[in-house]
């Protein structure tokens, strides 16, 4: 079973289930705990390979990785625990995580908040894993990992999380990065699906006006799934909107779960 971290708050029934992206840890929500406990259950999770999860790797995670298997870690986890259902807050790759598990369980899932969401790769992310793909084998990890982050989150506010992202993605294993890139080869067609394909939950869309990569796409899939999507563009801010503004992140994403 993946690492996982509870804050209870015993005033409450409710839970919010936090799923970070490729590279990070649940550290990056270092932000949120103090807040969200306030009003509900917190769970932090760390997927497999990264953070306190890492130590698992060779034991249990010698299969082939693809996003359903990661999602099953998470519905196992929530298993143990007897949490029924969950709103689930995921930033970057773990949105994907997120949307994966609505599809397989969405009874379990109460609603989604997808942060510096992943819909579709345009050409620059195209392109990006590509090099990736050609070189996952010669350069050492954090060469590539440094390159991806700087692309992403090229600008100076940008600067933290970028940080951020580089020092957690130092506790993983050469082998462990190339495990995750190769889930790239399945992307495409999942997110081709989740684009065409509405789901009945709540779906929260929280993306920075800088975040040039992803949030064209999401703009467009929430003028089709007008019925259950909403977006809320967080200025001055790039991809990683729960570290580069916090405040605005906790504050939209607490009053959005308290609404349901």
């Amino acid at each position: 079973m993946i690492a996982y971290t509870l804050y209870k708050n015993y005033n409450s029934k409710e839970w919010v289930t936090f799923v970070h992206g490729a590279g990070g840890s649940s550290s990056i929500w270092f932000k949120q705990i103090r807040e969200f406990q306030k009003h509900f259950n917190v769970l932090l999770l760390d997927l497999r390979g990264h953070g306190n999860s890492n130590k698992q790797i060779k034991i249990t995670f010698n299969q082939k990785y693809t996003f359903q298997s990661i999602a099953n870690d998470v519905l196992e986890v929530i298993d143990h625990l007897k949490i029924k259902t969950s709103h689930f807050v995921g930033i970057s790759l773990g949105t994907i995580v997120i949307r994966q598990l609505a599809e397989a369980h969405p009874n379990r899932v109460k609603s989604m908040i997808l942060g510096g969401a992943i819909l579709k790769m345009n050409f620059r992310s195209q392109i990006l894993m590509r090099l990736g793909n050609t070189f996952k084998y010669i350069l050492p990890y954090l060469v590539l990992y440094r390159f991806f982050a700087f692309v992403i989150m090229p600008n100076k506010n940008h600067k933290q999380s970028r940080l951020l992202f580089i020092n957690e993605a130092k506790k993983l294993y050469q082998k462990e990065f190339i495990r995750w890139f190769k889930l790239t080869s399945e992307i495409n067609p999942i997110l081709k699906w989740f684009r065409q394909q509405e789901l009945n939950i709540p779906t929260y869309y929280v993306m920075g006006e800088e975040d040039y990569m992803f949030l064209p796409s999401v703009r467009k899939v929430v003028e089709r799934h007008f019925k259950s999507s909403t977006l809320f563009v967080v200025e001055k801010c790039g991809h990683v909107v729960n570290v580069e503004q916090y405040d605005i992140f906790n504050k939209q994403v607490i009053d959005f779960i308290q609404k349901k």
